[in-house]
């Protein structure tokens, strides 16, 4: 029996459902086995409307295991064909948190890189021109601003223009920013339970049935270095 306490909704409807993903959680099933978030969120819809049967839970977009935040599934089959049209058209505004160790400097700007995703080895190769070693590479683009320095922690808040894997964490470590715990990325050093300090705060869109403006947000997670900027939410 799943433990459905762990789940936050954050949104719901006929079509959509929104939840806060903890750190550390696969959004999908993958090769390890563990029981992924979208288990979590059938059982959810299957205890709490009292559903025969299978449950309908449509994977519109992921966040990386060790990042925590606003998740969307689509409830219905033409939730989720016109979810994935309003993210392929970059008709969803997003925004997340990141803690960094550093500063950035300008203390907020416009971010431009070539991505590679290297498959085998799970990572992501930022390059700042296109070139021949990088001709296949994706163009990744983002905002952000430093929101505030406490200690010797800053937080930026980042609005990823375009959605390639492991884009806020590879474009903010190529600028001398890598986010706190990613190793993967630069930090000096992981968080002791392998998550990362990035969070996917909030999320906008017209709903695509209801053509009504959606606002999703995602409270930070309730840990000791999140919690230095919890007034600021």
């Amino acid at each position: 029996m799943l433990d459905l306490s762990q789940i936050q909704v954050l949104h719901e409807d006929n079509h959509l459902i929104a939840v806060n993903k903890p750190a550390g959680w696969l959004v999908q099933g993958d090769r390890t086995g563990d029981v992924p978030l979208s288990e979590f969120v059938k059982a959810y819809i299957k205890l709490r409307y009292k559903k025969p049967g299978d449950v309908f839970l449509g994977v519109i977009h992921r966040l990386d295991r060790p990042v925590s935040g606003a998740v969307i599934f689509a409830r219905t089959s033409k939730g989720l064909e016109r979810m994935n049209k309003l993210f392929q058209e970059r008709k969803v505004e997003k925004e997340y948190w990141a803690v960094t160790a550093q500063r950035p400097s300008p203390i907020e700007g416009h971010l431009k890189h070539y991505l590679i995703k290297d498959k085998e080895r799970n990572v992501t190769k930022a390059y700042d021109f296109k070139s021949n070693r990088a001709k296949n590479a994706k163009e990744a683009t983002l905002d952000y601003k430093l929101l505030a320095t406490i200690g010797e922690h800053s937080l930026l808040q980042v609005n990823p223009i375009t959605g390639r894997p492991h884009q806020i964490r590879v474009q903010l470590s190529r600028i001398g920013c890598p986010i706190r715990g990613d190793i993967k990325y630069g930090f000096r050093r992981r968080n002791q339970d392998a998550t990362i300090h990035l969070h996917c705060k909030s999320m906008s869109f017209i709903h695509p049935v209801k053509k009504e403006k959606v606002i999703i947000k995602a409270n930070i997670p309730d840990e000791q270095v999140w919690r230095t900027f919890k007034d600021l939410e």
